[in-house]
């Protein structure tokens, strides 16, 4: 009957102080206010719907099979996506331990042991030998009572730490995608770079070959020849840096999708697509804030560090701890579980630090500077997301404009080729405007690559700045669906 009124009278005060205990100091954590305005739509425009975000899986727009494997295998082997997921494995297993800070600890603890003493007794020379055993089983118990909210303030920073790490594997994962695709596009540009710059060492040659004929004919002149050779040593020395630029970028691409760095063949390529390719998609500015990881892992790392002001706020109040102690001992082994051999205990204990020197104050102030400085990056964080989505669409306006020039160009130099291969046939004009012709013709068939993959590696950008579209690593979909 005794032991039940302890009992009860224990559990009673357990529950009151934890009811106590839901408490939190510091301030609760608010949706952050930027320091300028979001406007209702992009200053550039794109083309698409208003309001339709990317869609998931987005760069399946392209209609590569080849692309969406090599995509795939990136998030599934990428190392620094491999390694963002440890750390979230990490934080999981920190918030377990933050959160048994406030729960009870219970232990078991069993002693056993034999003492023998010598007592001299009153007859000279005589003594007496007393042995004694003792046996002891105990669960000694503590619990500390977090009436201040200073245990509850830190599980709930965990809890925000972990939400920050997954939004920065989606970031990451962001990246590897997109750097994954970019680089796929620059070898499909690089090898048709490489097509165009053999086409015309193939034409230089040929032309010189004819150059030369002529020379042992008497027909033309040695500085014809000598320009010749020019035009094709210089198209020949084009060659070996594109080749290098090429290795380069599948080495890159290997590394991305977790391979030894290899090197493939040329292929002939088709066009980069232009033509196939959905409008720019486009939304309000504010979706940004709901899409991009890297917003969201920014405002979880400020619900964090406004949580740790709470921690450093509740510091300062004095801790308070129960602990308590319910066993047996007897000197008899069979006889240690008997009603008369129990024992306990209970205490209460407070700390309460009465100087410090300023430490627990300036560890609040701490926290509070630290939040301000993670304020300070979420805004620019915003406002970096906004200046890229801004920055992407008019890069692709002035690209499309750039290549409109570039295709009338082209033109030009096409028939520039031809009226001057015609007027040099009819002796009008020199070897070497034939040449310039057609260097001419070659330099604007490359620009067009170039333009061409400026376009498309411009979507993958206005994509990634967009945040829409993002495969989740380790389920496979975008954001887990």
């Amino acid at each position: 009957m005794r032991r039940g009124v302890h009992c009860l009278a224990i559990g009673a005060m357990l529950v009151f102080l934890f009811l106590a205990g839901c408490m939190r100091l510091g301030p609760d954590f608010h949706s952050p206010r930027l320091g300028f305005k979001i406007p209702d739509s992009y200053r550039q425009e794109g083309t698409g719907t208003p309001g339709k975000p990317p869609g998931d899986r987005w760069w399946q727009t392209f209609a590569d099979p080849e692309l969406d494997r090599l995509v795939e295998e990136a998030l599934k082997h990428n190392l620094d996506i491999q390694k963002a997921t440890a750390r979230i494995l990490e934080l999981k297993s920190r918030l377990v331990q933050t959160h048994a800070g406030r729960l009870p600890s219970l232990g078991l603890q069993a002693e056993a042991g034999r003492e023998k003493r010598q007592i001299i007794g009153f007859v000279p020379g005589m003594s007496l030998v007393s042995r004694t055993d003792t046996h002891a089983i105990s669960f000694p118990a503590s619990f500390e009572l977090d009436l201040w909210g200073r245990l509850a303030r830190a599980e709930e920073a965990a809890r925000a730490d972990i939400l920050s790490a997954e939004e920065t594997r989606r970031t990451i994962a962001q990246g590897i995608v997109a750097e994954t695709i970019t680089l796929y596009f620059q070898v499909i540009g690089l090898e048709r770079q490489i097509e165009i710059a053999e086409r015309s060492v193939e034409n230089f040659r040929r032309r010189l070959s004819l150059v030369e004929h002529r020379y042992e004919r008497g027909l033309t002149s040695l500085l014809n020849l000598r320009q010749a050779r020019r035009a094709l040593a210089q198209t020949e020395a084009l060659l070996p840096e594109l080749y290098r630029e090429l290795g380069l970028a599948q080495h890159r691409i290997s590394l991305l999708v977790g391979r030894y760095p290899e090197l493939g063949v040329p292929s002939k390529q088709r066009e980069l697509y232009l033509e196939n390719l959905e409008p720019v998609p486009t939304g309000l500015p504010s979706q940004l804030l709901l899409r991009r990881p890297d917003i969201r892992a920014a405002e979880a790392q400020l619900r964090s560090l406004n949580a740790m002001i709470g921690v450093a706020k509740a510091s300062r109040f004095p801790k308070i701890a129960l602990t308590g102690n319910l066993g047996y001992a007897s000197e008899a082994l069979t006889e240690v579980l008997r009603h008369d051999s129990e024992l306990w205990s209970i205490a209460l204990g407070i700390v309460q630090p009465l100087f410090d020197g300023g430490a627990l104050k300036a560890g609040q102030r701490v926290a509070e500077a630290r939040y301000a400085q993670g304020l300070a990056q979420y805004a620019k964080t915003v406002l970096t997301a906004f200046a890229e989505v801004e920055s992407a669409l008019l890069t692709r306006k002035k690209q499309m404009e750039r290549r409109e020039k570039i295709l009338g160009l082209l033109e030009e130099t096409r028939a520039m080729e031809e009226l001057t291969e015609a007027r040099y046939q009819r002796g009008l004009v020199d070897y070497l405007a034939v040449l310039d012709a057609r260097a001419a013709r070659f330099q604007a068939e490359r620009d067009l690559v170039l333009v061409d993959l400026a376009l498309v590696t411009n979507r993958v950008t206005l994509h990634r700045a967009l945040g829409g579209g993002w495969a989740d690593p380790g389920r496979g979909t975008v954001d887990g669906h």
